[in-house]
Order: structure tokens, then sequence, then C-alpha cells
């Protein structure tokens, strides 16, 4: 019965119901809209506030630091299967649609961040802490939703997503090595464990130093083969274009099956709306001292995520004529196409691509469950004890099983995340859209943009002493 349930809510939500592309789709032209179009006005802005955004202080993280934490959440196996998946079954031309969807989810991103930011609150240990349950409870004033909401994120991201990720890893270990299930497991909760026993800040630094040299290097590579096919490189751009409008002979068909893949592909990957970024983002310390430069830190993270790395896997796969095979999807066909550019040392590569990519997720899992800590008095070190032991078991249980249950679980777990973060931050657009013109009017006069509480008018109230 409870599988009857969980699999006709992920039917409303993600299958013949389609809500969620729909909810999300209406929030990404809603947010550009109201914004301005700020991702396409505002995009070297986005670069430039970087600059400022390396050093932190006793209460938050760097706005660097939040980037790569985030960053480690989305850069996952999406990124190499996800894409694959989309091009297996929408054609090339769902590149193009997912593309179109990281540009309005950027202004989704935007929106979240901002809120994360804004409504952010100090833990026990004086440390910054704040997401969607956060923004819930105090800007809305609705204290029953945050706790639904902070619920679903413990099922999703605290316990069962990690242990789907562990899954992807020790599998790939013992195709490639013959590494036992178990052992792999094991060795996967120790590492872990020894960077999240340190918390949120750990997470950041491990961040910080593993998802640049692993996004730079992925692209590098990307580049490589790239430069060494140019010839094929028009062909594929027009491939990409044709299929994306349905001007090849499948005609209407084709069109369907490359707007619905690329869209959905692009969804999970760049995770824009589902409420998980701005735990990452509420953690910060921002430079300029505004909840708006969050905002456009993790803005970035969106076309990262999902214009770069999605590409990358993209270009690797469509240069080996991967849209033209049959019987091969997901993980496969990304394999398949990079032993065609790399020849046997590409099934290692991928392995070491899914490995570090999986493992940075569940990591930055953890931080997000973390944050949510405080919504129920848990922030102690007996809760702190507890939630990690409950973490580094479902690791090592979903080394070893087998998911498909917990699969459907995790996805009902996130719907259900994106579906109540959707509502707050539409009912919340009056807040979002006040603060940001706060900060563009104070840079236009050429200031710094500085934030604090009365500067403008916002929904409910930000906790005392933060602003």
């Amino acid at each position: 019965m409870i599988n009857d349930i969980v699999a006709a809510v992920n039917n409303v939500l993600w299958g013949d119901g389609q809500l969620l592309i729909v909810m999300l789709l209406v929030t990404g032209v809603w947010f550009t809209y109201r914004l301005g179009f700020i991702q396409l006005k505002h995009f070297g802005h986005m670069f430039s506030v970087l600059k400022g955004s390396k050093q932190g202080d006793a209460s938050g993280i760097s706005s660097f630091q939040a980037l790569c934490t985030s960053l480690s959440a989305r850069v996952g196996t999406g990124n190499l299967a996800g894409v694959a998946v989309a091009i297996s079954l929408g054609g090339p031309g769902a590149i193009f649609w997912m593309w179109v969807i990281a540009l309005l989810g950027m202004a989704t991103g935007f929106a979240e961040s901002v809120l994360g930011q804004l409504y952010k609150v100090r833990d026990d240990n004086g440390e910054y802490r704040g997401g969607p349950a956060y923004y819930i409870k105090q800007g809305l004033k609705n204290k029953w939703l945050a706790i639904v909401f902070s619920l679903c994120l413990f099922m999703g991201y605290g316990f069962v997503f990690s242990a789907v990720q562990a899954n992807t890893i020790t599998d790939a270990w013992n195709n490639a090595y013959g590494i036992p299930t178990f052992y792999g497991g094991l060795l996967i909760i120790t590492l872990a464990g020894l960077i999240v026993v340190g918390g949120f800040r750990a997470i950041a630094r491990f961040s910080e130093y593993v998802i640049p040299v692993m996004g730079v290097g992925y692209a590098l590579v990307a580049i490589g083969i790239t430069l060494f096919n140019i010839v094929d490189v028009p062909a594929m751009v027009w491939d990409i274009v044709t299929h994306a409008f349905g001007l090849q002979e499948a005609g209407a068909g084709a069109f369907g099956a490359a707007v619905k893949h690329g869209i959905q592909r692009g969804l999970y990957s760049n995770e824009a709306g589902s409420g998980s970024v701005p735990h990452a983002a509420a953690g910060a310390t921002p430079y300029p001292p505004h909840p708006v430069s969050q905002g456009y830190v993790q803005m970035l993270g969106v076309f990262l995520d999902t214009m770069v790395l999605c590409t990358c896997t993209a270009v690797i796969i469509l240069l080996a004529g991967g849209a033209n095979g049959t019987g091969m999807e997901g993980i496969r066909l990304t394999q398949s196409a990079m032993e065609y550019h790399l020849g046997s040392g590409g099934e290692d590569f991928v392995a070491a691509a899914i490995t570090l990519f999986a493992f940075t997720s569940v990591v930055a899992n953890y931080a997000y469950g973390e944050s949510n800590l405080h919504m129920f008095r848990l922030d102690n070190k007996i809760g702190r004890i507890c939630y990690t032991s409950g973490y580094l078991l479902m690791i090592l249980w979903g080394s070893q099983a087998a998911l498909p249950d917990v699969w459907a679980m995790a996805d009902m777990a996130l719907g259900l995340m994106t579906v109540i973060n959707i509502i707050a931050i539409l009912w919340l657009t009056p807040t979002i859209v006040s603060i940001s013109k706060d900060y563009f009017r104070k840079r236009e006069a050429g200031k710094v943009p500085e934030y604090k509480t009365g500067d403008c008018e916002i929904q409910g109230s930000s906790e005392k002493g933060i602003w």
C-alpha cells in the first residue's frame, strides 16, 4: 500500500501529471519577468560579485565556499547520466531545452537564495543557518508548513539521497574493479565521517578545494575533445538546433520529446526551485553585505552546473555519435562516448568522475540536513551525534541495497519539498522584488550595497541582530 501511495504521488509530481515541470517553468518565467530579466541584464555582475567572495567570518562561511557547497550537491551523477538519458530519449534537441530551462532557473535560484540570506538565523554555536523552513516560518509566519518542509528535507537530503549516491559509487567500483560493495561502503562512510564531523565549515572547506579542481578538470577534457573534433562541431550545433524545433523527419514527435526530456533533466540537474540551495546560501557572510549578493552567487551556480558541466557531457556524447546509438542510455552512453574519444582509459575516467561527483553530493547533503536541526532545537551535541549516526548508517546500507523503492521515496520527498518551496517563494515575491530594488538603487548610486533592517519593506521579519 505504501509503495502504491508513493507511486501515485510521484505520478502526479513527476509523471503523467507533470505538475512540477509546469510549476518550475511558470516560476522561472515569473521571476525572470518580475526581476527584469536579471540573468541577462546582470550577467557580468554575477561574476564580478565573486571578486570579494573569499572572506567569511566567525558567523558564516565565505560566498565562494557557499557556491562550492551548493555545487557539491548539484554536481552529481545527473551531470554524467542525466544528460545521456535526455539525449537518448529526446535526441540532440533536448540539450537546447536544457539550456532554456537553465536560463529560467537562474532567476528562480536567485529568488530563493536571496530569501535564504535575508531570513537566516544563528544557531547555538553562533553560526548562520537558513533555508526554506526559515523563510516560511519568519517571512510567512507559517510554522507548520516550515516543519513539513524540514521533515521532507531530512528524509531526502538528510538520509535517502546519500544512500542512493553511495550505491552509485560502490556499484561503479564493483563493476570496474571487483571491489565488494560492503567494503566500498565502509570506505565511503570513513571518508565522509572524517569530513562531516567538522560540521558545515569543514564541508565548505572540502567543497572549496575539490569542486574547482573537479569541475575545471572535467571541462578541460571536454574542451580538448571538442578541439580534437573541431571539424564536426558545426554539424553538432546544427543537429541540436534543428532537433530542438522538430525540423527533422520525425517532426512534432521529436519536438515534443526534446522539450520534455531536456526540461526535465535540466530541472533535476540544477535544482533551482527545489529549496536545497538556500541552505548553502544562508550559511554565508556575503560581500557586498546584502542578501541580494548571495542571490547572484547562487544564480552563477545554476549557470555552471547546466550551461557548463552538462554541456560538456552533451558535447562528449554528441561528438561520439551518441545520439544515433541504440539500446544505451544513462551512464553507459557516457562511458561509451568517453571510450570512443579516449580509448580504454575512458572507462577509468568515467569511474573516477562518478566517484568524485557522487561523493561530493554525499557530503553536501549532510550539510543541508544539519541546517534544519535548529528548527527542532537539535543543533546541540546529542542532536548532531544522532543525526550523523543515522546519516552514516544510511550510506552503509545504501551501498549494498537494491534501491528502486528508496529512489521512489527520494523522488517523492524532493517533489514535495519543491512544491512547498515554490508556493513559498511565489508568496514572498513582494519581498524578493523589494530587496532586489534596494540593491539595484544602491549599486546605481555608486555605493557598495549594504542592507540594514528597515531599508526596505519585507514580509514578516528577519531575526534580530542578523542585519
